[in-house]
């Protein structure tokens, strides 16, 4: 047993408690800004998650889909800042 398993399970286990936590203030934020840093957040975690598990199971076809997440996780969140900011997304 090498050092790295432990090591991706505890890390594992703070993304999940990171996910956990984002989903929670995703549910109860009070105002719509809140709801859509939340989300990022959990965009972010879930990208985390991705490579973490990339890791643990030793396949690179889990960094190419964590690509994909993260860059549909930025245009999804550009467009709902524009949404609250201005109305639309397309000018």
């Amino acid at each position: 047993m090498n050092l790295i398993d432990p090591a991706l399970d505890l890390a594992v286990a703070a993304v999940a408690l990171a996910l956990l936590a984002a989903a929670w203030r995703l549910l109860r934020g009070p105002t719509a800004t809140d709801r859509v840093l939340a989300l990022d957040t959990l965009y972010i975690d879930v990208v985390a998650l991705i490579i973490l598990l990339g890791l643990r199971w030793g396949t690179a076809l889990l960094f190419e889909s964590a690509l994909i997440v993260a860059m549909l996780g930025f245009a999804s969140t550009v467009a709902l800042a524009r949404y609250l900011c201005r109305g639309d997304v397309i000018e």
